[in-house]
């Protein structure tokens, strides 16, 4: 692919071409407006796997990278003893690249949102805007895991939250307008939280130096480059950043400060304990192909916000805090766990399970090696397919019940063969069946982390132990027993079930079964990460 090609501008922007072309459409012909969203949320799909193909799995670093500067703002110069600095500018840059680490997760959101695309034939209202408002989603969430600027991923992550808002509040159920409200409440909370660590770390560490005859000027961006430059590589320019008597110098004080500023905002999103009562009532009242991509896509946002700004910009206080985010990672597994074997809406057990096994991701933050973030990547994509395909399950059940409760449920093997037996293997999938998904990323998860914390790692895989018994307990109450007489007779999936049902069960077998597909394009990113996060942690670095 030509090095020129803005193959990932393409990707990150093609659902505007549904979007223009939605505008165009009159509501009614709601035919034609499913076609065209469909479409428009395949085309990344189609481009991602292009991509995918192409990138260089050899490769540590970015690849593909799109970097221009958009606005360039002259600044007032207040810093005293910088003469020879004759000007300072505030840079905002259009700047795009992906690595192992978001190459996968970029393919996961283009999958994710074309099954939920198919999966939309559950809405039954005002297909025009909900397609506009879907599409919108899906460019926000593929520009964050593309992004490599600060104040760009904050805009793409800003716009996934008015979309989500909106498709939870007006195609939700009956309780959506609190759902929406919560998120919007949560989600924004976080967002300022994060907005606030940015810029503490833009106003210090995000300054990139030009010559100019006797003089220099000073830009400042959130360049994560430039910033990851400033802090670790004692750069040759007229500002030594490493030197604590420089005005830009961040001592240890306020490094920490960022990082529980960016595990706040970021642990608001995956959800961290306390932070996760928002993301149960979305998973309760939204509709099911929005989460799907919540619960599917939106969470993974979170980690990947703690992989690249927590461990990357601030790889030593991560690893001084490495033990408290094990336990909040073991935490999060058994509360989850023991909170879904009691709840008896499947819905409902589901968000549980997804608290648990974010958990998981956290364990394998904290192992803070490369073992354990290849865990936690593998658990990202990994729950990622599951939970889209578990509520894209619970969208179809609902459609033919009306209720995902379970004690009103039963015996649906009998009428709806095929949809129990897909039930079955995502159930199998989430409590770890080897030569399924689950069960590679876990194991890494634990591997990793086992090495420096043996007592943490023993107490975490109890909750392997409660996963298999709460999802075994929901799938097999649902799937076996008398069948209500209300159920008998019930159609079995139709196409546009079966075509995202049979593609998210085969990626997950694909992974079970040939990880080395995912870990290719991971080991060599990762490996450098942590190379390079064990020389800043061991003081043999910079």
């Amino acid at each position: 692919m030509s090095d020129n090609f803005p193959i990932l501008s393409l990707i990150a922007f093609s659902p505007l071409l549904g979007i223009i072309a939605l505008l165009f459409v009159r509501g009614s012909q709601g035919r034609a407006i499913k076609a065209i969203g469909i479409a428009a949320a395949f085309l990344p799909l189609v481009l991602s796997a292009w991509l995918y193909a192409d990138f260089s799995q050899a490769a540590s670093g970015l690849q593909y990278e799109e970097h221009y500067t958009w606005i360039s703002v002259p600044l007032h110069k207040e810093v005293q003893g910088l003469s020879d600095l004759t000007s300072f500018y505030l840079n905002f840059d259009y700047h795009l690249a992906v690595d192992g680490l978001s190459l996968p997760l970029v393919f996961l959101t283009a999958l994710v949102s074309a099954m939920a695309a198919l999966a939309s034939v559950y809405i039954k209202k005002r297909w025009k805007t909900y397609f506009i408002w879907f599409l919108l989603l899906e460019i926000g969430m593929l520009g964050v895991f593309m992004a490599q600027d600060l104040f760009e991923f904050f805009v793409f992550f800003e716009l996934t939250l008015v979309p989500t808002y909106f498709l939870i509040g007006i195609w939700g159920y009956t309780d959506r307008e609190r759902a929406a409200n919560k998120f919007l409440l949560y989600n924004g909370l976080g967002s300022a939280v994060m907005l606030i660590a940015f810029l503490l770390i833009i106003a210090t560490a995000g300054f990139s130096q030009t010559p100019s005859g006797d003089s220099a000027a000073i830009y400042f961006s959130g360049n994560i480059t430039e910033i990851m430059h400033n802090l670790f590589d004692n750069p040759d320019s007229y500002v030594n950043y490493l030197d604590p008597n420089n005005p830009f110098y961040l001592d240890g004080g306020m490094k920490l400060t960022i990082f529980i500023l960016l595990l706040i905002a970021f642990g608001i999103k995956l959800p961290i304990l306390p932070f996760h009562t928002w993301m149960l009532k979305v998973h309760a009242e939204a509709p099911p192909s929005i989460v799907m991509i919540h619960s599917g896509i939106l969470l993974k946002m979170g980690a990947y916000g703690l992989i690249r700004f927590g461990l990357l910009l601030f790889p030593e206080q991560a690893n001084n805090c490495a033990v408290a985010l094990a336990i909040l990672g073991v935490v999060s597994i058994l509360y989850g766990a023991v909170l879904a074997f009691v709840q008896k809406d499947f819905k409902l057990i589901l968000a549980y399970s997804s608290i648990s096994h974010m958990g998981v991701v956290l364990l394998g933050l904290a192992a803070i090696n490369q073992i354990g973030l290849e865990g936690a990547v593998f658990q990202m994509v990994s729950h990622g397919l599951i939970s889209a395909l578990m509520f894209l399950l619970v969208g179809a059940i609902y459609e033919r019940t009306q209720t995902t409760t379970i004690d009103e449920l039963g015996g649906l093997a009998a009428s709806v063969p095929f949809l129990s037996g897909i039930l079955l293997v995502a159930g199998l999938a989430s409590l770890g069946l080897p030569g399924l998904s689950g069960f590679i990323s876990e194991f890494l998860a634990f591997l990793g982390l086992f090495g420096s914390m043996k007592v943490i790692t023993v107490v975490g895989t109890l909750g392997i132990i409660l996963t298999a018994v709460y999802v075994l307990r929901g799938v097999l109450r649902i799937t076996f027993g008398p069948i209500r007489d209300a159920h008998r007779g019930m159609k079995d999936a139709r196409l546009m079930e079966v075509i995202p049902m049979i593609t998210l069960v085969a990626f997950i077998l694909l992974i079970g079964i040939y990880p080395a597909i995912l870990s290719q394009s991971l080991q060599q990113t990762i490996g450098g990460f942590d190379k390079f996060i064990q020389t800043i942690v061991t003081g043999t670095g910079g």
